[in-house]
């Protein structure tokens, strides 16, 4: 009896539910180690090490049953391997194009569906087949209902309410900190040792050409790693994950956030397996539901829906740019040079990310993403550097959170507005703006706040293009009423620090 096709798997897809499962176990296991795919763009330092480390980890997990082989590209890599394959749905448009191209030429035998998200691609087609608006929210709830997750015996949601996100909103408590449990961390060893000299090798040979710093790495690249940093999470951590979620503090990156975007989105956690254990932890009493909803929304309905939005929009998505936004971002930007700025939010977010590779969702969507739409930063290199620049960053992940709803660059496909926002909003929300050299209340003169007068100057720039949407009829009334907008506007125009 001959042997079934080796299974090919992506670097983003190391869980035992992608090569453990009964149709798969018995399958030699192939990873190929691209020069291509790794030198080719600017990626942040850590996020090489977790795909490169991950990798390593399931070769010594699976033993025999699985090796990497190294080659300039995919196709080489497959070539050398000498044998047919199959492989799950990768997660670019890129990587499917060459999939199905391998397939015609019989290299690659079948492309299954990936059991890296709960809901199928052919699934999701028939949701969305005729429906005139595209609505997360209708399609979270429609999540819960297909998949039974928070639901009375009825079909109704527990707690009679589907979201509980008004609960979720608090600002800062007041404190640098928030008085919770430390999230879990990984204990490095020899496979980290020979990853960071490798790539230090590699780097000193041009190959490669990172940005952010080296490490000490902060999140799992094995299964049981990923295993116990969810399970820390939920028993320590999601009781008071909701409350202070929109909050940023300077003192505590990680606060009460789950931190599993990373084994998620490399594929070492079964996003469904996730989901049912916080629905555990309500149902035995040990996290409110307030918090446990606001994490299976981010879980089985956001993360789904950008994963299914990125097939359905399909490539061209990622040039949309309604606003006319063609700046390009500047040195100090793609560079991660956290010391070039001033402004103590950007500061902030810009250190996390140059230090870790990670910056919390307000973070990217309201400091991160703000500046950029105010400042008019293309949008396909905006969504590139969120792609490269973060350890949880995919081509699936960014178009439909950068140019949907961080940049407004679709006109109203993800986000109903734009999510523009001044000085007020960021001091409401953080504690950066008390030490900060600018005043969120200014919008004229040396130290008036690059957020707050950036918000009128974009408004101003925009009237036209948002005029027709019924949810910026008041700002855009504001504008009008303002007896300085032209020394606002003037002084945006030239500014050169943040």
């Amino acid at each position: 009896m001959s042997s079934p096709p080796a299974l090919w798997l992506f670097g983003d897809q190391l869980g035992p539910h992608f090569h453990s499962t009964p149709e798969h176990r018995d399958r030699e296991v192939l990873m190929i180690r691209s020069a291509t795919a790794f030198g080719r763009r600017r990626f942040h330092r850590q996020k090489l090490h977790l795909v490169e480390a991950g990798m390593r980890r399931l070769v010594a997990d699976l033993g025999g049953r699985a090796r990497i082989v190294d080659a300039p590209t995919y196709t080489d890599g497959l070539r050398r391997f000498g044998k047919p394959v199959v492989v799950h749905e990768p997660g670019s448009h890129a990587a499917d194009a060459l999939v199905r191209r391998l397939r015609e030429q019989g290299i690659v035998t079948d492309i299954l569906p990936t059991p890296g998200f709960v809901l199928s691609k052919q699934d999701f087609s028939a949701w969305i087949s005729g429906r005139r608006r595209y609505l997360m929210e209708d399609f979270y709830r429609d999540q819960r209902r297909r998949f039974g997750i928070l639901l009375e015996p009825d079909g109704e949601p527990v707690g009679g309410k589907w979201n509980y996100d008004h609960d979720n909103r608090r600002p800062p408590p007041g404190r640098s900190t928030l008085p919770v449990p430390a999230p879990w961390h990984p204990k490095e060893n020899a496979i980290d040792q020979d990853v960071r000299a490798d790539l230090d090798r590699a780097e000193s040979e041009g190959a490669i050409h990172p940005v952010g710093v080296d490490g000490p790495r902060r999140f799992a690249v094995g299964h049981a790693e990923a295993v116990r940093a969810l399970r820390r999470f939920l028993d320590h951590r999601l009781a008071t994950f909701g409350p202070h979620q929109d909050a940023m503090l300077h003192a505590d990156w990680a606060m009460s956030h789950a931190l599993l975007s990373v084994p998620l989105n490399h594929g070492l956690l079964d996003p469904l397996d996730v989901v049912r254990k916080a629905e555990e932890r309500y149902r035995d009493g040990t996290a409110p539901l307030a918090s446990v909803e606001g994490f299976v929304r981010q879980v089985l309905g956001w993360r789904e829906w950008v994963w299914h939005l990125y097939w359905h929009l399909g490539p061209d998505y990622s040039d949309r740019n309604v606003l006319r936004a063609h700046e390009k971002p500047p040195s100090w930007w793609w560079e991660l040079d956290a010391d070039a700025v001033e402004a103590a939010c950007l500061r902030s977010a810009l250190t996390g990310v140059r230090d870790r590779g990670y910056a919390h969702h307000i973070e990217r969507l309201m400091v991160l993403g703000n500046h950029a739409l105010q400042r008019a930063y293309d949008p396909a290199e905006l969504t590139d550097w969120f792609a490269t620049a973060f350890v949880d960053g995919f081509p699936w992940v960014m178009p439909a959170n950068v140019i949907g709803m961080s940049q407004y660059a679709d006109g109203g496909i993800v986000a109903t507005k734009p999510y523009a926002a001044g000085g007020a909003y960021i001091n409401r929300m953080s504690d950066h703006c008390g030490g900060c050299v600018f005043d969120p209340k200014k919008r004229v003169g040396a130290s008036a706040c690059p957020f707050t007068a950036g918000y009128w100057a974009f408004l101003d720039r925009n009237a036209k293009r948002l005029e027709g949407n019924p949810r910026m009829r008041q700002p855009l009334d504001g504008v009008k009423r303002l007896s300085d907008l032209s020394a606002v506007v003037a002084q945006e125009s030239d500014r050169r620090g943040f």
